[in-house]
């Protein structure tokens, strides 16, 4: 699959090293006959980057920028460097490549040029087509070429025929194509006519993997403007912003995109200016002052027919707007009230001037159908994305998908437009050329692709000859509803693991490769193999419960080898675009997968820790423990037994537990419930002492539950779901007088706050006491914000270096946490990402090189590059263990740094 509503299995995977490679393997596949189909980053919506024979994935070797010439403002790249990657490789010299799809973090070279892609900025700079220069491609039958103006390192026999057939159609090719910036759809045949040089390369641009394959490319780059500012302005709805589009671009802008209200969220919208659709207008100049004044100037001329207008000069701010617009693809998915939607008709475009009648006559389609859909995408192009609550599940909902999918064809075309506009045709929409360009030039499409490959082998079934968009849909086969008993409960997903696994649409921001500030995907960023993506891992559950290629069911070995890998850093949750919960998905997989069966020694070791950890508590048993811990013989006897890597060293226990050396502070105050957690109060009772201690200095009150508590988490980690409602509903029990009265609970450990706060209620739906605790969950900065605002944190006057735990990132926020730092003088943002340990997950037996990298890729860099004297804050105990462990640095619970600078008692 790729970002598609498609499915097609292949035969094999090749992840070629070089062009020798990639002609290697197109002489096997010319022996047995078999298709061939080029994939980058398998961001494609139209279905093109999926194939039934062998797939040539790019990305693992074949993804270097191989040279930049600042000179003459060009670079070559292969075919799997990611946009940004470039972007990055230009950068120091003043430039960057044009094209910017929203997927630019982990979209390629090789599938832009395939699909002949656009992105924000093609107001400006065009689509990838007008950004190459040339490129070295291998027909199936082995033929290499290097596609250039001219057409003189094209094979003379394909050179001839191909001029010959446009030589006969001239009229037809100068006549045939609409006149709009967004033409994507079918061959761009016109390139060849001869007042325009006979542009292979840019004829070759957008034919989406059927005529040659790819193996290097010379493109150009463009003068990165010194600053850029954002204009955003407010429209009453989408089709007046539409209108307003085309007389912005007069003022020479950046970018044009626009999107509606039901794309933003309610805290998104208070960000912008009012309105119910906006248009973000970037505009660039020699340096920040310059564009400010030219964005100013934009919003002065546009006032007449806004609602509001707003200059956005804080490159972080312009970030959290871009962010909104570029997870569009991913966020347009769920619509408000839940339901899903789906590509299939994303991008149509038509001239800039039509686009206002054009949505307005799409909105009445919808509506005609009973469909819904929320558009977005390049206004100043006439280019619009949308997804659209197709039922894909059903025979009927299969057929009003083809319905409205000629309708809509129909539409576009009579405003004179493309049915893609960026995406490419694939196998949504090439069936549908002939409605845009008639027959006999769709006949020329056939005839040109012959000439390249005469077998059809090179992804037949896409562009020319295509198959029919209606079939081939990846969603077909999936169990029904209710067919598959689970867990949790997945209410945002009506109950059905099917539909929460149905999330992944593919937009595969768990590929991207740096972690910037966000914790997606880890375990892809160490291994940069696909199955241990997001991403990947959802793929596989989806083909778990097709059943056709993965077919052991809540058994298979292929996903639970897949998943072995995942650090349930809830990262996804996040920062998916969709909320992908692999966590959750992971859980659920492994309590069905091991259900009566015997579980990995992890599971009993340090999935059942709490258990441990009391026991030995009550036996007064910690100094004997750690002495033997210490004693290497009987050390590595533990580990080998527990299924704990060799390489890592056991954790002392506390001699004392948290809550047997606590002691109430007297005096008034607002009482809360301190949370003692496994971890703080077996592992780690300090920086329960110290909460319990700034806490009371702030004016509270901190009181201990009657009897241990627990949320589960080891439980919940290694899918023990048995073992966690049990312990879930002691833990309810427990509280009930706590909670009967309101009070706060403070956990101190985020990934334990975390579980509290959502799997506790997605694992017991209904049960009594549930929806109340996760409510009343607060960490440790929530609580002095909300309970103590008037006390002031000591002064500490520090740098700080660190991280934010993943759990925190993705379910509870940091933003409390931001505001104490800053009352209390500490200065500098803690990494994003995830330590790598992970609970358990770095400790167990086979997991240490992916343990280590990701610590490598966010968490340790930060902590080397510190200035002299930071604070090392890490709030969650996996965190600080994976410092102490790996760089012997020693890391403190917020709590902990703030307790030490508190005035002595009295």
């Amino acid at each position: 699959m790729d970002a598609s509503n498609y499915r097609r299995v292949p035969l094999g995977v090749v992840a070629p090293r070089d062009a020798e490679d990639v002609a290697a393997v197109l002489a096997v596949c010319r022996a047995h006959g078999t298709e061939v189909v080029p994939r980058g980053g398998g961001t494609s919506i139209a279905g093109q980057a999926t194939g039934r024979g062998v797939v040539l994935d790019f990305t693992r070797h074949m993804n270097r920028v191989l040279a930049v010439d600042p000179e003459a403002g060009t670079a070559v790249v292969q075919p799997g460097v990611v946009c940004d990657a470039l972007r990055a490789a230009a950068a120091p010299h003043g430039l960057t490549f044009g094209p910017d799809p929203s997927t630019h973090s982990r979209c390629t070279l090789g599938g832009m040029i395939g699909n002949n892609s656009c992105g924000s900025h093609s107001v400006a700079w065009g689509t990838t087509a007008d950004s190459v220069r040339s490129l070295d491609v291998l027909t199936y039958r082995g033929e290499a070429a290097v596609l250039g103006r001219g057409g003189g390192g094209v094979p003379r026999a394909l050179r001839r025929a191909a001029a010959g057939l446009v030589d006969a159609h001239l009229a037809l090719l100068r006549t045939g194509y609409p006149d709009l910036p967004r033409r994507i759809s079918g061959y761009a045949l016109d390139e060849l006519l001869p007042e325009r040089g006979r542009d292979w390369a840019r004829a070759f641009t957008g034919s989406e993997g059927t005529l040659g394959v790819l193996t290097e490319a010379t493109v150009s780059l463009v003068a990165a403007p010194g600053a850029r500012v954002l204009a955003v302005l407010g429209y009453p709805d989408e089709a007046a912003a539409a209108d307003a589009a085309a007389g912005l671009l007069v003022h020479g802008p950046l970018t044009v995109e626009g999107m509606a209200a039901d794309l933003v969220g309610e805290a998104a919208r208070a960000a912008l200016p009012a309105g119910a659709a906006w248009l973000f207008v970037e505009v660039g100049g020699a340096d920040a002052a310059e564009a400010a004044a030219r964005a100013a100037e934009l919003c002065r001329a546009a006032a007449a027919e806004t609602s509001g207008a707003e200059v956005v000069t804080d490159p972080a701010g312009q970030r959290l707007l871009w962010r909104l617009r570029e997870d569009a693809s991913g966020t347009a998915t769920r619509l408000p009230g839940g339901g899903e939607a789906w590509p299939g008709w994303e991008d149509c475009a038509v001239p800039p001037a039509r686009l206002g009648a054009y949505l307005r006559e799409f909105r009445g389609l919808l509506r005609d159908h009973g469909l819904r859909g929320a558009p977005y995408g390049h206004f100043g192009d006439g280019c619009i994305h949308v997804r659209v609550d197709f039922d894909l599940l059903t025979p009927g909902g299969i057929a009003r998908f083809r319905e409205f999918g000629e309708e809509l064809a129909t539409l576009v075309v009579a405003h004179g437009g493309s049915l893609s506009g960026e995406h490419g045709d694939g196998m949504a929409r090439a069936e549908l050329l002939p409605r845009m360009y008639g027959e006999e030039l769709v006949g020329l499409f056939a005839r040109f692709k012959r000439l390249w490959d005469p077998d059809l082998r090179l992804n037949p079934g896409v562009l020319a000859e295509p198959a029919r968009l209606d079939e081939q849909l990846r969603f077909t086969g999936l169990p029904p509803a209710g067919a598959v008993p689970v867990a949790f409960s997945y209410p945002q997903d009506g109950g059905e693991f099917p539909a929460a696994v149905r999330r992944c649409v593919g937009v595969a921001k768990c590929r991207e490769t740096a972690a910037g500030g966000l914790v997606m995907c880890p375990s892809f960023r160490a291994t940069g193999e696909e199955r241990h993506s997001t991403r990947g891992r959802a793929r596989l559950l989806h083909e778990m419960l097709l059943g056709e290629v993965v077919t052991g069911g809540w058994r298979s070995p292929e996903v639970r080898e897949a998943l072995d890998l995942c650090l349930s850093c809830k990262g996804c949750r996040s920062d998916c675009p969709v909320g992908v919960d692999m966590a959750t998905y992971k859980a659920e997989f492994l309590h069905h997968h091991y259900a009566g069966r015997r579980r990995p020694a992890a599971h009993y070791s340090m999935g059942r820790l709490p258990r441990w950890l009391r026991a030995a508590a009550a036996l007064r048993a910690a100094p004997l423990a750690n002495a033997a811990a210490r004693v290497p013989p009987l050390a590595a006897l533990a580990k080998r037994l527990g299924g704990i890597d060799p390489r890592r060293a056991i954790p002392p226990l506390a001699r004392e537990p948290f809550t047997r050396g606590f002691r109430p502070a007297p005096g008034p105050g607002r009482p809360v419930l301190l949370f003692p957690d496994t971890f703080t109060n077996h592992l780690s009772p300090r920086a329960g002492h110290a909460a319990a201690a700034v806490l009371a200095a702030a004016g509270l009150r901190p009181r201990l539950p009657e009897g241990p508590v627990c949320c589960g988490l080891t439980y919940l980690s290694t899918g023990q779901l048995d073992l966690a409602r049990a312990q879930l509903r002691r833990t309810l029990r427990r509280l009930a007088p706590a909670l009967a009265a309101g009070l706060p609970v403070t956990v101190l450990e985020p990934p334990c706050a975390a579980a509290l706060r959502a799997d506790l209620p997605a694992l017991l739906p209904g049960a009594e006491g549930a929806a109340e605790l996760a409510g009343a969950v607060r960490t440790f900065a929530e609580t002095l914000e909300e309970y103590a605002p008037g006390w002031a944190p000591p002064r500490l006057g520090r740098p700080v270096a660190g991280q934010t735990h993943c759990h925190q990132h993705a379910v509870l926020g940091d933003a409390a946490d931001r505001r104490l730092r800053e009352r209390a003088g500490l200065t500098g943002e803690l990494a994003a990402g995830c330590c790598g340990l992970a609970g358990d997950f770095g400790f167990e037996r086979g997991h240490w090189e992916v343990s280590v990298a990701c610590a490598e890729d966010a968490l340790l860099p930060a902590v080397r590059s510190a200035p002299e004297g930071a604070l090392l804050l890490a709030d969650g105990y996996s965190c600080r263990t994976q410092l102490a462990q790996l760089g012997g640095y020693e890391a403190y619970h917020l709590a902990e740094a703030l307790a030490a600078a508190l005035p002595p008692a009295g």
